[in-house]
């Protein structure tokens, strides 16, 4: 084949590529963006476990940390370092954890276009829902990151203290106070964010419906 020729088929191909694309509604363009955005999410799951283990492994280390006397507190130290390994690694997994869910945005953010290309102005409301709540969810994941990130910083440093003989119970309790504000905090932040996740799915599969998409759900049984 020559050059020319070769050249030749190239373009042909960009151009069948580009009528491909092309050739999609804005409606199907919106499920692709928006699949492709939860399949991003597939490593915060993976990773959600592997902190859940962490933690485990932590309290457990807290528990026999409290069980010890200044008697024996070349094991409080040894265990007190166990405990700080275990908070770098959940920092890590954090971190990557993140990673996963600004991927995700990254790929979700496109649609906005796209929504306003949408024809049925019912389709678009819909859409437009969707995308609102998808944004909250966003944001309130990163507050929830952003806390549990400072509550890890704060185990480690209680963790830090407890290798010092001399240190003051006040200071402990101090410390142990601000740590379950942050924990409480916590706990709503993950309700809040659980919450909106469902309530994304559920406009998710509501704007499905209405642009007519032939979209088979893993909840529904083969007919």
């Amino acid at each position: 084949m020559s050059k020319k020729v070769y050249m030749f088929a190239i373009i042909i191909s960009s151009i069948l590529l580009i009528t491909a694309c092309s050739s999609k509604s804005s409606e199907e363009k919106i499920h692709d963006h928006l699949e492709e955005a939860i399949n991003l999410e597939e490593d915060y799951e993976t990773l959600q476990g592997e902190i859940e283990e962490l933690e485990l492994q932590e309290k457990e280390i807290f528990n026999q940390i409290v069980d010890l006397d200044m008697d024996q507190f070349d094991q409080i130290q040894e265990l007190s370092q166990d405990a700080i390994s275990l908070s770098d690694q959940k920092k890590d997994k954090l971190g990557e954890e993140r990673e996963s869910i600004e991927a995700s945005e990254e790929e979700f953010v496109q649609v906005e276009s796209i929504i306003t290309d949408l024809e049925d102005e019912n389709v678009k409301q819909d859409a437009e829902e969707m995308f609102e709540i998808m944004t909250n969810r966003y944001e309130t994941y990163y507050d929830l990151n952003d806390t549990y990130q400072t509550s890890v910083e704060q185990e480690k440093e209680l963790y830090e203290m407890l290798q010092l003989e001399e240190l003051e119970q006040e200071e402990v309790t101090s410390h142990l106070e601000a740590l379950n504000e942050n924990y409480e905090t916590i706990i709503s932040l993950n309700e809040e964010f659980n919450q909106l996740t469902a309530e994304y799915n559920e406009a998710k599969r509501t704007f499905y419906e209405a642009s007519d998409l032939n979209v088979t759900y893993e909840d529904e049984t083969d007919e």
